[in-house]
């Protein structure tokens, strides 16, 4: 056979194969850029968490990264380099990270525009005030999977400090009950650690506030005294049952409805005030998320008995007319979950144009709800006043009347950096860096 022949017979199939590559290649591209702009056009562009920086100079546009991303398509590959085109998307898992072939992706907190506050921590969760840790949501680790690690993981060193297991103080507070807390209480029983547990709410922290039904994104994780435990997509109230079964076998004691009030250095380690009491140990662990002090509006009407700041039971709100007042995943799904409701009728107001600090799960569910008529959205508002008929509204210069029967603000917490300063933890406003 002629060798020209055979080259060619040899390359054709190459470069059908090549071919094919490169029109997938083509139409993940455009995917990819599609997405980058409607990001960019809905006012969707800010991450709202720990998010991924690339660096193009060390991208090869492989795109593992976006293939390992359990939310999906927050990541794509464009002009051969890996992007984030969907930043409102990201949760801050970091499978991407540790996808990365060539270590082109830094993960990192806040953006250039918006700062995010973040105790400085050791790679062991110690501040730089000794013995006092920092696990979970509040030092910027939100995932339930990496709070539960990193509560374990702070006991692990405490554990190891001088003083520990001497004298008539406890080696331990642990001030929390959310994934970290708890899971700190359960290395602290494993380790036969002297230590109490205190809680200013119920077992689960932020987890408990959810509204009824939340399906909770997690996956397998390692829990002290328990070992390796699989759970996946599950609701709210399913993981606080599995929780809640852990705390009965561990035989784990935390003291519910006590507040931690002041935290002061006795030169052993650490004298506790609570609403209850007074604790003297060793060290101290705040696993006490970043919820705070629930945001308020501040107009007249919110003393109201009708007024409220977390949704529990979205079957109350039946036959009501609502307004719910935020524009954050908890904001939407109490949206979303009351307009599910026989008879209910809700608005919600928001006081930007978009939401860009909710994921899209739960933008869809509103976009449905105001297409069945059953929900209205009113962006660029903000409550004038609250009465018990009826809430005002003002949108760009013109006031909205509507009758109302409730009030669920979701706005927000009020951060507990100040108290954080007070007893001499710093804290780094972080614009985009690690």
């Amino acid at each position: 056979m002629d060798e020209t022949l055979k080259l060619g017979l040899y390359l054709l199939p190459m470069a059908v194969i090549w071919a094919g590559y490169a029109a997938v290649g083509a139409r993940r591209h455009r995917r990819a850029a599609t997405a980058r702009e409607a990001a960019l056009r809905e006012g969707l562009a800010e991450p709202m968490s720990l998010h991924p920086v690339i660096d193009p100079g060390r991208c090869l546009g492989c795109g593992s990264c976006a293939v390992a991303c359990p939310e999906g398509d927050v990541l794509g590959v464009i002009g051969g380099r890996a992007e984030l085109i969907s930043p409102s998307h990201c949760i801050g898992h970091g499978a991407c990270a540790a996808a990365c072939p060539t270590d082109a992706i830094t993960l990192v907190f806040g953006t250039e525009k918006r700062g995010v506050d973040i105790p400085v921590v050791s790679p062991h969760f110690e501040t730089n005030v000794p013995g006092i840790y920092i696990a979970g949501e509040l030092g910027g680790m939100g995932l339930i999977r990496n709070a539960v690690e990193q509560g374990r993981q702070a006991v692990d060193a405490i554990r190891k400090l001088d003083g520990i297991g001497k004298g008539d103080d406890l080696d331990l507070l642990i001030v929390g009950a959310g994934p970290a807390g708890f899971s700190a209480s359960l290395a602290a029983t494993q380790h036969k650690l002297r230590f109490v547990t205190i809680e200013q709410d119920t077992l689960g922290g932020t987890v408990a506030h959810y509204p009824r039904g939340k399906i909770v994104m997690t996956a397998a994780m390692r829990l002290p005294l328990i070992g390796k435990v699989s759970l996946g997509e599950i609701s709210k109230e399913a993981l606080l049952d599995f929780w809640q079964d852990v705390e009965r076998r561990s035989g784990v004691r935390i003291r519910y409805r006590e507040r931690l009030e002041t935290l002061t250095p006795n030169g052993r380690g650490f004298e506790v005030k609570t609403t209850a009491g007074t604790y003297r140990a060793r060290a101290v662990l705040l696993a006490i998320g970043r919820r705070g002090t629930p945001r308020k509006l501040e107009v007249p009407g919110e003393e109201l008995p009708k007024v409220v700041y977390r949704l529990l039971d979205p079957e109350q709100y039946c036959h009501r007319h609502v307004l719910v007042v935020g524009g954050g995943d908890s904001a939407l799904e109490a949206a979303a979950s009351i307009a599910e409701q026989p008879g209910s009728r809700v608005t919600l107001s928001y006081r930007s144009e978009a939401f860009a600090r909710a994921k899209e799960k739960n933008r869809q569910r509103i976009e449905q709800a105001e297409q069945s008529g059953r929900l209205q959205v009113i962006f660029k508002s903000n409550v004038k006043n609250i009465d018990a008929q009826q809430v005002c509204l003002e949108q760009e210069g013109k006031l909205i009347e509507l009758r109302n029967d409730d009030v669920i603000v979701a706005a927000g917490g009020i951060l507990p950096t100040p108290f954080l300063k007070k007893i001499g933890i710093e804290v780094e406003t972080k614009y985009g860096t690690a």
